[in-house]
């Protein structure tokens, strides 16, 4: 693990937690929907990856929220019955940081970071079967190389915190990661992509459940996602369930590269304020 951080931090690329503190793998491109079998999201060429160019990327703290609220993700995006868990969204001018105790906590956003929104989406417990939990993080970054160091820390928050609670009852621990920038073509669909996987426990219950963490770099964006498999579900369905996940952060990562795509480049169009094209309105989060 420690050469991957150091492979992720000479290539020049760079979590966050659940719930309280808010914080993968994909062999392919996502092509379906995870729920219909519809077309997912327009994507860019199979041989690019997503990406957001900076002249297209919001930039300022309020341009940056409305593209973050703007990007319609589907509670589908994860798989059959999924729905929006409450509470739905977080504070877009906090963030989650890992402390020195290794403890997650929301904090306001530092320099270098405009905007961070977290979504919450649940499969209900059903047959004996736990409810899989997931958070879902879009963060937008001053520009790329705040990106890139942001996904080295988050790599080197796994080496510092082997063990870590996301909040006061739940940690997680066994974390395994795999760093892959898209230029190494191996299973990149985004600039840079995060995977990491362990079990998490919770305090007063028995047995360790599947955690798994999955972190993609666009250009100055960053989408994540942390799933918490429940109990009951057999190794095959613990297996579709990461997958299921790990395909809905590469719908979500399509979106954001739609949408930056859809803006206006920065001083095109007589227009002299940077970002604002259509697709980065102020449109409600759905």
């Amino acid at each position: 693990m420690a050469a991957v951080t150091g492979t992720l931090l000479l290539a020049g690329c760079t979590g966050g937690a659940d719930e309280a503190a808010d914080p993968p793998e994909t062999s392919a491109r996502p092509t379906a929907d995870a729920s219909t079998g519809s077309p997912a999201p327009s994507a860019s060429p199979a041989d690019e990856p997503y990406t957001v160019a900076e002249d297209r990327a919001p930039r300022t703290r309020a341009e940056a929220v409305a593209f973050v609220r703007g990007l319609a993700v589907r509670p589908d995006y994860f798989g059959v019955g999924f729905g929006k868990r409450e509470p739905y969204e977080s504070d877009p001018a906090e963030w989650a940081v890992l402390g020195e105790d290794c403890l997650w906590r929301r904090e306001s956003l530092p320099d270098g970071v405009l905007a961070s929104l977290t979504r919450g989406f649940v499969l209900p417990e059903a047959d004996g079967k736990g409810p899989v939990q997931v958070s879902l993080t879009v963060t937008v970054h001053d520009d790329t190389l705040a990106a890139r160091r942001d996904m080295a820390g988050s790599l080197e928050d796994a080496l510092r915190c082997p063990e870590q609670r996301l909040n006061a009852t739940v940690r997680v621990s066994g974390l395994y990661s795999r760093a892959d920038p898209f230029s190494e073509q191996r299973n990149a669909i985004t600039d840079d992509d995060l995977t990491e996987s362990g079990t998490y426990v919770v305090d007063g219950e028995k047995g360790a459940h599947p955690f798994d963490w999955f972190k993609y770099r666009l250009g100055p964006v960053t989408v994540a996602a942390t799933a918490r498999t429940g109990a009951g579900r057999t190794k095959e369905e613990q297996t579709a369930v990461s997958s299921d996940v790990a395909k809905g952060v590469g719908f979500v990562a399509a979106d954001i590269d739609r949408q930056a795509a859809a803006e206006e480049p920065a001083g095109k169009s007589g227009d002299s304020t940077p970002g604002t094209g259509t697709a980065g309105g102020t449109e409600t989060a759905r």
